[in-house]
């Protein structure tokens, strides 16, 4: 099975073809998007010759025929209340062909020579029906278009019953309702027009009607290329790649098509995209997609494969997440608020997945928003040790990368048995080992977060995982424990040395302004704290905010900064080096693995077993 040249076709047969449903529209396929200038380009373009491109349609087996819904195309177009195509219902008895490409040009055809088109009166209200009148695709039979921008050669427009009353006594014009070419398939039919019209001894009007008539029903102009394989999967790629030179199409896009076909009692479309809207309106601002919410959802559903495959997506699947929807939808919310309680927003979220498997534990403890704010002893440890797991999970590189479905997978299977009670943070990270996705302090990790810049959204969740005190339902700031503006490198280009002997070098400066930006020279402060400290040298800063000599010490420990904080940029390298030191044993002590510490073995020994069960069963089954 392969791809093939099919003989080409008239409009006229493809337009019937259309009105018999034996020419359909997939439900991967967006709606009908082309303004009635498009329209009319497209008349223009094939009644002077031109081509309008090829077209691309798959010819689905009848067993593929009951997997899915077909749309047909529109004949009557409103921008009011008339957007969508209608959903059709297709005998499975024989195949039928669907467009996979020519959508647009093809509805053009449709419109124009079935039906209509509704597009607003310019300055008229948008919310009333009247403002969209119904308007016909119309041709001047005594004068070709007048000189226009887009090139037009064919006086063609979309006009009211009421314009062409108007222009009845315009003796420049006479306009043919192109829809009537198609109601006269044979030569002797089309002759009779122009004297229907009182133009039969015009020449010119005898020409574009006789020009019109052999451009629907006697050229074969419309060019299709039809594929007859019946992998789903190939024919979604072949869809993806023919249709994403402009708009950039994912599969999810295709997959939210299906979904909106199959679902019975609620609009899958406008339910996925107002919870995407819900998530990213929560405390500072997300930037969740549809392709989380949509992952999330298979998750929830406990579908047991949640990779984004059209065979994952079938009608037993979507009625099962049409079903779980409205608690999927809330356990998402929960989540998102979690999320924020922890610092996170848009700009600080570095992988959106994590969303799931906090939403999938929310979900199995049906856990609500009283959870965020309990003050039992119970909730506010669970929430720590969720806490801590999302923060370090953002901070390895590479866990929310690559074998994403799997994890999602692993992650769900092991909060599914060993978290009806309480977060499972030490079986959690345990399976997270078993996929090379350890979350271990490993040389290599200290490295690679002491080399954390500002700016950066690992840098945040670092931070507020070595810094207990940092109360994350508040706003932080990522700030310079030694201003940034001393280490500027105009400034220190000009600066002597602090013995005056001599000026900075180049590679004395670009050192000063590299170390400048990384993880031994920041620090959490609460947003006001760091507005008031601005740009003081902190020797003096921490001397004026903490008199006391019991304050400054804590505050000096909580920080892990060196007893003794520098006063001048000459200072600045020693304390790098001391705080850097500080904080090699603070990464030690705060992001080593909860399966690491005493505390969790015994949860570790107890939840093995079934986990290593759980992990060979998805590997047989999947």
């Amino acid at each position: 099975m392969s791809m093939g040249h099919k003989d080409p076709m008239t409009v006229a047969t493809a337009l019937k073809l259309i009105q018999k449903n034996e020419l359909v529209l997939p439900a991967i396929q967006r709606e009908f998007v082309w303004k009635a200038s498009q329209v009319v380009k497209v008349f223009d373009s094939i009644m002077r010759g031109y081509p309008v491109g090829s077209f691309l349609s798959w010819k689905v087996e009848p067993e593929n025929l009951a997997r899915f819904k077909f749309y047909g195309f529109m004949k009557d177009y409103s921008g009011f209340d008339k957007k969508h195509n209608p959903v059709i219902d297709i005998p499975t008895d024989q195949p039928r062909v669907a467009v996979l490409d020519g959508q647009q040009r093809l509805t053009s055809l449709s419109i124009g020579l079935r039906g209509s088109y509704a597009y607003k009166t310019k300055n008229a209200w948008s919310n009333k029906a009247l403002s969209y009148p119904s308007r016909q695709l119309y041709l001047n039979l005594l004068e070709e278009a007048p000189e226009n921008d887009a090139g037009l050669k064919y006086d063609l427009r979309f006009l009211t019953s009421e314009q062409i009353a108007d222009s009845a006594t315009d003796s420049t014009k006479v306009w043919f309702k192109v829809c009537e070419i198609l109601d006269a398939p044979e030569a002797f039919q089309m002759a009779q027009i122009p004297l229907k019209h009182g133009v039969g001894n015009n020449a010119k009007a005898v020409e574009i009607v006789s020009l019109l008539w052999e451009t629907i029903h006697h050229k074969a102009s419309l060019h299709f290329y039809e594929e007859d394989d019946q992998d789903i999967e190939r024919v979604l790629d072949i869809f993806v790649r023919v249709n994403s030179g402009g708009t950039v199409l994912s599969y999810s896009d295709l997959l939210m098509s299906i979904a909106t076909a199959q679902w019975k009692s609620k609009d899958a479309r406008a339910e996925v995209h107002g919870l995407v809207d819900s998530l990213n309106s929560v405390g500072n601002g997300f930037e969740f997609s549809q392709d989380t919410v949509l992952k999330s959802g298979l998750v929830l559903s406990d579908i047991g494969d949640v990779s984004f495959k059209v065979k994952n997506f079938g009608a037993s699947n979507m009625a099962l997440l049409e079903d779980n929807w409205d608690s999927i939808s809330q356990s998402l919310n929960v989540a998102a608020g979690l999320l924020s309680d922890f610092g996170l927003s848009g700009g600080l979220l570095t992988a959106d997945s994590v969303l799931i498997p906090v939403a999938y534990y929310v979900h199995v403890r049906k856990l609500s928003d009283s959870y965020r704010r309990s003050d039992r002893v119970e909730d506010r440890n669970d929430r720590v040790a969720l806490r801590s797991w999302v923060l370090r999970s953002l901070i390895v590189r590479g866990v929310w990368g690559s074998g994403l479905d799997t994890l999602l997978r692993d992650l769900r299977d092991v909060i599914k048995r060993v978290g009806a009670s309480g977060f499972p943070l030490a079986a959690v990270e345990y399976s997270m080992a078993l996929r090379g996705k350890s979350l271990a302090v490993t040389d290599e990790l200290i490295d690679d977060v002491l080399g954390l810049s500002h700016g950066g959204g690992r840098t945040w969740a670092v931070l507020a995982s070595l810094f207990d005190h940092v109360d994350t339902k508040e706003q932080y700031h990522v700030d310079h424990v030694f201003p940034q503006s001393q280490l500027d490198p105009k400034l220190l280009k000009g600066m002597k040395m602090e013995d005056g002997s001599r000026r900075y070098s180049d590679d004395l400066i670009e050192e000063l302004v590299t170390k400048r930006d990384l993880l031994p020279n920041l620090q959490l402060l609460p947003g006001m704290v760091n507005v008031g400290k601005s740009d003081t040298s902190p020797n003096s800063w921490i001397a004026k905010r903490f008199p006391g000599d019991d304050e400054r010490s804590s505050f000096i420990k909580a920080n892990s900064l060196p007893s003794s904080l520098p006063g001048s940029v000459g200072d600045f390298l020693g304390f790098y080096d001391l705080r850097r030191e500080l904080l090699v044993d603070r990464i030690k002590e705060k992001l080593r693995t909860q399966s690491a510490a005493g505390a969790a073995e015994q949860e570790v020994q107890s939840s093995t077993e079934s986990i290593e069960n759980a992990l060979a069963e998805a590997d047989s089954g999947y």
